[in-house]
């Protein structure tokens, strides 16, 4: 089982990030393999719907970071996807790696278009969260939903969507055992899923 996490905090070692090494470990302790990008060091450009991808089936308008991603994301069982809030939804970080995710469709030729995943030739899981500053459920906006529905129809199977409230000052999440023990939980159950199997 290999595990793909993807920061789109713009500080690799904020509290997004601490997060998601905490999942990670949840997920390399029930013995799957973990690997972790931080979007912050690679240069995504956003996508133009140019459609060239319909016909070369990878994006070929850019050469960039996802160019190095794409291999990785198609060899991983499961991604991890956690972004800070900011205005209510994700970072543009995280937004230009979704959307460069449309590569992976299919589409038929008729209108409106039928579509298909290339990344649904097996089971896959993932688990997603996003960090708020905010103590109102309400403050975290569409941040989840933005990172959970577009994986869906492309074949994953979101297995826990974890909002974390009050995160405000850098590291400051590292002092929440009870957050820490959540986001290590998703991990387990992330790995529970994958190998279809309950993990005690």
């Amino acid at each position: 089982m290999k595990v793909l996490g993807i920061n789109g905090s713009p500080r690799a070692r904020g509290n997004t990030g601490r997060l998601l090494a905490e999942i990670l470990h949840g997920v390399s302790d029930a013995g799957a393999e973990v690997s972790a990008v931080n979007l912050s060091e690679y240069t995504i450009e956003g996508c133009v719907g140019c459609e060239r991808c319909r016909r070369d089936l990878t994006c070929t308008r850019r050469n960039d970071g996802m160019t190095l991603l794409y291999p990785r994301i198609v060899e991983a069982d499961a991604l991890v996807l956690g972004s800070p809030v900011y205005h209510y939804n994700v970072t543009s970080l995280m937004k230009a790696f979704i959307d460069r995710l449309y590569a992976f469709y299919d589409f038929t030729d008729d209108r409106p278009r039928g579509y298909s995943s290339r990344l649904a030739d097996r089971p896959r899981k993932a688990v997603v969260f996003a960090v708020g500053e905010q103590a109102d459920p309400a403050d975290l906006g569409v941040a989840l939903e933005a990172l959970s529905l577009p994986l869906r129809p492309l074949g994953y199977e979101v297995v826990a969507e974890l909002p974390v409230l009050n995160c405000f000052e850098p590291g400051v999440v590292g002092k929440k055992e009870g957050v820490l023990e959540q986001a290590y939980r998703c991990g387990r159950d992330l790995a529970a899923g994958l190998s279809g199997t309950m993990v005690l």
